[in-house]
């Protein structure tokens, strides 16, 4: 069994034309398919969708991003191996065009699994990684008429993957971009892992809203430790998201099981999301 989910970010408004996202989304899950059918690893899947995702300028990571209050493009990710729990993230990373590309390479190369601001910038320039040389004419900033909200507001804006590969391991990453407006040095809940992103023996899970409501709810985490409790996996994700519009938020989320069960509720206008399991046909949609 394989399974796969992908999201575009649950900032989705009605009355938007999705169809350019729906259609990128469906060509990154056929990708996504045919490696898995090959024999590639679920990490791999991952870090290579949501570096897809990222370079689409579609969806608000990478290059959709949007500067922050002073200008800058600040980008965060996080990358989880279910098989032993390694982990590497970033946050607040300038310059570079692909923080989950980043993110691995912390869980890789270093004994750390999170680095930020110009710790992270710096790790980057030694590991290899290309910086960009115009930010200013490379970011997109997508989303700028969906939940990607100046100050005042909580904003939002995300992609993500989750993955089940045929040897029976999961795993998950997420990756931001700066949304417009926001503080310098705001972290949402993207590279904070158990907040955006888990994956363990049972679950992976990848996780898009306002992001200091997922930190509080530690949403990501949460589903997994509720299904070794013994919930199914709709009633986890579902107690999850709850807690997250209990205190007053909004968002969804992608999660596949051990079993191949793909998940992908939200509690927000829509969310860009695209999923299959085994040879089921691609379901890609953003309502």
């Amino acid at each position: 069994m394989i399974a796969f989910a992908l999201h575009g970010g649950a900032g989705a408004k009605a009355g938007r034309d999705y169809s350019a996202e729906i259609a990128d989304m469906r060509r990154i899950a056929e990708a996504a398919r045919t490696a898995l059918m090959g024999g590639a690893t679920a990490l791999d899947v991952v870090t290579d969708t949501v570096h897809a995702l990222e370079d689409s300028g579609l969806y608000v990571a990478g290059k959709g991003a949007s500067p922050n209050l002073n200008g800058e493009f600040e980008l965060d990710a996080s990358l989880m191996d279910g098989k032993d729990k390694r982990c590497g993230a970033v946050a607040a990373l300038q310059g570079y065009a692909n923080p989950i590309d980043v993110a691995r390479a912390v869980m890789e190369r270093t004994p750390h699994v999170f680095l930020a601001g110009d710790g992270a910038r710096r790790f980057a320039k030694t590991q290899g990684f290309e910086a960009l040389s115009d930010p200013e004419s490379y970011f997109t900033r997508a989303g700028l008429f969906e939940s990607n909200h100046p100050p005042g507001t909580l904003a939002h804006g995300t992609v993500g993957c989750v993955c089940l590969d045929r040897f029976g391991h999961l795993a998950a990453g997420t990756s931001t971009a700066g949304v417009f407006g926001k503080l310098p040095g705001r972290i949402g809940d993207t590279p904070v892992i158990g907040s955006g992103t888990w994956a363990d023996a049972e679950v992976a899970v990848s996780c898009t809203g306002q992001g200091e409501y997922f930190i509080r709810a530690q949403v990501a985490a949460q589903v997994g430790y509720r299904l070794k409790a013994g919930q199914s996996l709709s009633d986890a994700t579902a107690a999850a998201l709850q807690e997250v519009v209990d205190f007053g938020g909004e968002g969804g989320l992608i999660s596949v099981s051990r079993t191949g069960e793909v998940k992908v509720p939200f509690r927000s206008a829509g969310m860009k999301r695209a999923w299959f399991n085994g040879d089921t046909d691609i379901q890609s949609e953003a309502f």
